[in-house]
């Protein structure tokens, strides 16, 4: 793919000064050894752990050798946010800058899952409801914008665009399913009528004409990892907000079964299947009705006995009656009923297997349930390290970059739930001053399987100096009946030292109310916002537009907020984020670790505390200017054992337990102009 127009000495800082001076930056220490440090990593074909942290430019500092590397490379985001980003800023800001290049591939392409694409079968033919019959156009408000959906996307297939639902007119969820399909509901492009104009399947034929493919990490662990191909070949991926990706991966790979699931699915199937299969399903669904509600709440070691005796009904009755539907004749357009109803009882069959197995390998467990939801039996992997390490790290090169991998100091927590533990440890690290806040640290790890590199490319920001992480060590541990007097005390003076501009992270949406409810009645010359009291977007609005104003919320607020400037001063958290103790995946992984000799709160607990606490004290410091202070108001991150993991994994600020001294700091932020 390169040619001598860009076979320099180094092509890669080559083309990365020329993309940055068309783009008008600087350049930056970190983003060049990024850059450098992505190339040899899909040369010499060994994974890379890369942590850049924010304001470093990651995206340039990947992007341009993916461009340069002579195989198709996949970009996988966990967030639409960044994939946004990188598909309608970053990418053609870059191609535009260099795409010219001679010898240079600069073709790119978008892939999402199918139901994030408008089907024209749906919308053209309707769609089949619960007794076989079509939904045509709905009535109502909801049925006006279903028209104006329709209308959008019969003239996006006219002129050639995509069908992707970020580009639709503003719609809600229900609103986007009546004209939309799962993968399961698809009839497959070759038996579809409109296969030929299908949104999904012109994404894909894109996709295999480009060199870059821009997707996200559940499309990437379905493709690799279940082994149902969504993604043309690749070569390598890169895989940005990498420190999710476990938990995204775990998140595809569950599954959920509910009574009423069986119950339509066994609707659906009446009158495709002639004998009684479909009336024993739904009985079926009756006897596990009835056994999930006699059932516990929480993790199942083993099954109950009429809850596995149920589970084993709804399997055999969901074998037969997938085998009574008849095959489809040769020639025929499939009917979308036939091909619906029997891609469901599939999916019942397929869950109740895995469920009624209750293998060593997978969490089962049962949910509390609420006044409009029943209880649901849900299972997920113990551990998805394995099937990442087997699947997606055999065949491929793999980069991992985030503003956050290091965890504890090192990159092995975040390593080991990936796949990449090695089995034998030859460590070495290296530094050097290409960051004023944190020198680049080097940490090399082989394995006769798995070799892989670590590297913190460091940031352009000097935390010491630009930031104060204050721990309220005077204040009583937090209880489990939420916040004390003293630690809402401690809440409102901060916020008052600050004048408002305060992003508050709290463990449960009772806290945050609790604290927005106290602040008020203490502050009301300031403004403040707790999260559900409107979107997100219109909350982060109103946040950004007058600065004395608090914003206080749970976990959408510790990873999807970017404030940079005076709006933001001082991140309050209420407490370190441990995971609930009765968590069923995190208590059984924890217990998993025990058993095979390990610590289970460090590697589960304390990780996963580690991690939220990173995200969230990474909200202050967005740029070179910003200022403030990170409040913990838990004072087990000064007093216990575990306290120097959790603070060796956030930004290098300057730290105090002085309460004085923290609000003398914000009130003199606050004066300044």
């Amino acid at each position: 793919m390169t040619t001598d127009a860009v076979s320099q000495t180094n092509p890669v800082r080559e083309l990365l000064a020329t993309a940055v001076a068309a783009l008008g930056g600087q350049e930056r220490d970190g983003q060049v050894a990024m850059a450098d440090a992505v190339a040899g990593a899909f040369a010499d074909k060994e994974h890379l752990l890369i942590q850049a942290g924010t304001g470093t430019g990651k995206s340039l500092g990947y992007l341009v050798p993916a461009l340069l590397h002579d195989r198709r490379v996949v970009i996988a985001t966990a967030t639409l946010a960044l994939q946004h980003q990188l598909v309608e800023r970053d990418l053609p800001r870059l191609v535009k800058a260099v795409g010219t290049t001679p010898g240079l591939d600069a073709t790119y392409a978008v892939l999402k899952g199918r139901s994030n694409y408008a089907c024209l079968h749906r919308i053209r033919e309707g769609a089949p409801d619960e007794q076989g019959e079509l939904i045509q156009i709905p009535e109502g408000t909801m049925g006006a914008k279903v028209l104006e959906l329709r209308k959008w996307a019969e003239k996006a297939s006219k002129d050639k665009a995509t069908g992707e639902r970020d580009e639709a007119p503003r719609h809600t969820e229900k609103e986007w399913r009546q004209v939309s399909v799962s993968a399961r509901e698809c009839l497959s492009a070759s038996k579809c009528a409109y296969g030929e104009e299908c949104f999904a399947e012109r994404a894909k034929e894109k996709a295999q004409r480009s060199h870059l493919i821009i997707t996200n990490h559940s499309l990437l662990a379905i493709d690799a990892i279940e082994g149902i191909p969504m993604i043309p070949e690749y070569d390598a991926v890169v895989i940005d907000e990498a420190h999710e990706l476990a938990a995204r991966v775990t998140q595809a790979a569950t599954d959920e079964l509910w009574a009423a699931e069986v119950e339509r699915a066994a609707r659906r199937s009446i009158r495709h299947v002639e004998g009684n299969e479909a009336d024993d399903l739904a009985d079926a669904a009756d006897a596990l009705r009835s056994a999930v509600s006699e059932a516990p709440a929480g993790r199942f070691e083993t099954l109950p006995e009429e809850l596995s005796d149920a589970l084993v009904l709804v399997r055999d009755a969901a074998r037969a009656c997938a085998s009574a539907f008849p095959k489809a004749e040769a020639g025929k357009e499939p009917d979308p009923a036939f091909t619906q109803a029997k891609g469901m009882v599939q999916e019942v069959f397929a869950t109740a297997e895995r469920m009624a197995a209750c293998s060593e390998a997978d969490v089962l467990w049962r949910t509390e349930g609420t006044d409009r939801i029943p209880p649901t039996l849900c299972v997920a992997p113990l551990q998805v390290w394995g099937p990442m390490r087997d699947k997606l790290l055999t065949d491929n090169t793999v980069v991992l970059t985030s503003a956050t991998l290091m965890l504890g100091g090192d990159f092995d927590s975040i390593a080991t739930s990936v796949g990449l533990k090695p089995s034998e440890r030859s460590a070495g690290r290296l530094a050097s001053s290409s960051s004023r806040s944190r020198g680049t640290s080097d940490r090399i790890e082989t394995s006769d399987a798995q070799p892989w590199r670590g590297l913190d490319v460091g940031s352009p920001f000097d935390y010491p100096r630009q930031g104060i992480l204050y721990v309220a060590k005077h204040l009583p541990p937090p209880g489990r009946d939420g916040l004390g007097q003293a630690q809402l005390d401690e809440i409102t003076e901060l916020v008052d030292a600050a004048e408002g501009r305060t992003l508050g992270l709290f463990s449960s949406r009772r806290a945050a109310e609790a604290a927005a409810e106290h602040v008020r009645t203490a502050l009301p010359h300031l403004t403040t916002l707790a999260q559900g009291e409107a979107q997100l977007p219109e909350l982060a609005r109103q946040f950004v537009e007058d600065p004395h104003t608090c914003l206080f919320g749970t976990l959408g607020l510790w990873q999807g907020l970017d404030v940079p400037g005076d709006t933001c001063q001082l991140v309050i958290i209420d407490r370190i984020p441990f995971p609930r103790p009765d968590d069923p995946l995190m208590s059984a992984r924890s217990k998993a670790a025990d058993k095979a000799g390990g610590n289970g709160f460090m590697q589960v607990s304390a990780t996963h505390a580690a991690l939220l606490l990173a995200q969230g004290s990474g909200r202050l410091i967005r740029t070179t200017s910003d200022r403030g202070v990170v409040a913990v108001l838990d004072p087990r991150l000064a007093t216990a054992r575990y306290g120097s993991f959790l603070k060796s994994s956030l930004p290098p600020m300057w730290a105090t337990t002085d309460p004085a001294m923290v609000r003398a700091a914000l009130k003199r932020l606050s004066a300044q102009p």
